[in-house]
């Protein structure tokens, strides 16, 4: 007799809320390692554009003298602008390149536990390390390496708490997200607060804290999670599926890696551009009943995950009522009207930027950006999650996990270098530039929806 594949195993204890208590572990875990890692991103550019690359501050960091010596190889003379803009777009890039790595070591040797508890581990680590100085570049290497192997491997054990059919799998990866944005939402109110009002380490370090706490979580949970022998995991692999089996699906995957891409690029200018917009673009002063003053810069970086968990319940009952009548959206499409979402969002952007002429646009239009940013996004990375949870070959499940992550790689790369003509470019030429990149890649996908859908069988 076949031996079951890892999904078809359930974990142990009881279910919360009509999910397996493995769901509420990975949910806590998954909150405060996006708390930690939206912490340090809110504070990144402005730490490094107002402080850290200044003449004279970077001198003592190491290995910088070669990282800007390379980038100027290939660039050309960088200001400290269009420099920190590349260091976060390979940063960034290169967190979603290495789960490739992560996804391998799991599959192959330490099983997705242990290369998860490996993972948060070095995240930690790395956050502390941000804290020194000399060690900026160090520490985001770490922070890398780290996230490399947590990040395929927390997001496969999410599919692995339900047995393959189990309709409950693409509500679980929805309320996951939930998790990962709760962490996103938090992390620029105390993180950036800390960094901007108190000082830079201080942020960093309430990022190495989250990071903690969330590996704690998952080292006093870990009973409730799926079973991880790695020789049993192989072995479930070989009789799970034939030689061959799930290469349209694949293919199909990798197809849609490319307008992901742009996707990321565009969308990964959130946490780049739009801080600088709202830094040096924005008239931020309030006065309400309750409060009057000026909004810190980190503040907007709260928006998207606030509006993550608050829409993501109307979100998913649309699509509930669209099944129940038997209309609802594919998966391609959705995907296709989440990039399109991020197109209209730097279109507001544009507008905004023509409207100020000069002066410092309203903070509301960061508003209404970042609504449009969030239905995108919705619209796509949940979604595409799930889709590689099942529609990929359990033999690789955690690899082709890491390599869907990795479009965000390349997505950072290009969105970093994006950035990098910030400085140089007309503020509503460039929102029109970006929102034509994404809506290309709205295009793209809507194109092939249709033979994609026959290529992904069941999972579209």
């Amino acid at each position: 007799m076949a031996i079951p594949a890892p999904a078809d195993v359930p974990a142990p204890g009881g279910d919360v809320f009509g999910h397996p208590r493995g769901l509420t572990v990975l949910f806590g875990t998954e909150m405060w390692e996006r708390f930690s890692y939206y912490g340090m991103r809110a504070l990144l550019v402005l730490y490094m554009v107002k402080y850290l690359l200044l003449p004279g501050n970077a001198d003592g960091v190491i290995g910088y003298a070669g990282l800007r010596g390379g980038f100027e190889a290939v660039f050309g003379p960088l200001g400290v602008q269009p420099l920190a803009s590349h260091i976060y777009g390979l940063y960034t890039g290169l967190v979603y390149l290495t789960p490739i790595v992560g996804g391998l070591l799991a599959d192959r040797w330490l099983g997705r536990r242990r290369t998860v508890v490996l993972g948060a581990a070095l995240m930690a680590a790395g956050h502390f390390m941000m804290a020194v100085e000399g060690l900026f570049l160090m520490a985001l290497l770490t922070l890398i390496l780290g996230n490399g192997a947590f990040k395929p491997n927390i997001s496969t054990q999410v599919g692995a708490l339900y047995a393959p059919g189990d309709g409950r799998r693409d509500r679980a990866y929805s309320i996951f997200y939930v998790g990962i944005n709760l962490g996103a939402f938090m992390a620029p109110l105390v993180c950036g607060t800390l960094g901007e009002e108190v000082g830079w380490h201080y942020g960093f370090s309430a990022a190495g804290i989250g990071m903690t706490a969330g590996l704690v979580i998952y080292l006093r949970g870990e009973r409730h999670l799926p079973p991880d022998d790695v020789a049993e995991m192989r072995a479930r692999r070989r009789d799970a599926e034939p030689s061959g089996k799930g290469g349209g699906a694949v293919a199909a995957l990798l197809l849609l890696c490319v307008p992901v891409t742009l996707f990321w690029a565009t969308y990964e200018q959130s946490g780049n551009t739009i801080a600088l917009w709202a830094d040096g673009f924005t008239d931020r002063r309030v006065d309400l009943l309750v409060w009057s003053g000026e909004i810190p810069v980190t503040w907007f970086q709260a928006i998207n995950p606030f509006l993550i968990f608050t829409l993501t319940p109307l979100v998913i009952a649309f699509w509930a009522r669209q099944a129940a009548r038997g209309r609802e959206t594919p998966t391609a499409v959705k995907m296709a009207l989440g990039c399109l979402g991020v197109a209209l969002a730097n279109l507001v952007m544009a507008a905004a930027a023509l409207g100020a002429q000069g002066g410092g646009a309203d903070w509301s239009w960061l508003i209404a950006y970042f609504v449009l940013l969030t239905l995108g996004e919705l619209y796509l990375s949940p979604i595409g999650l799930s889709l590689v949870s099942k529609v990929a070959p359990a033999r690789i499940l955690s690899m082709m996990m890491g390599v869907w992550l990795a479009t965000s790689f390349t997505g950072s790369l290009l969105g970093g270098w994006l950035g990098s003509l910030w400085s140089g470019m007309d503020k509503s030429a460039f929102f029109l530039m970006i929102a034509t990149i994404a809506g290309a890649a709205a295009l793209a996908i809507g194109a092939a929806a249709r033979p994609l859908r026959r290529m992904l069988g069941d999972g579209a």
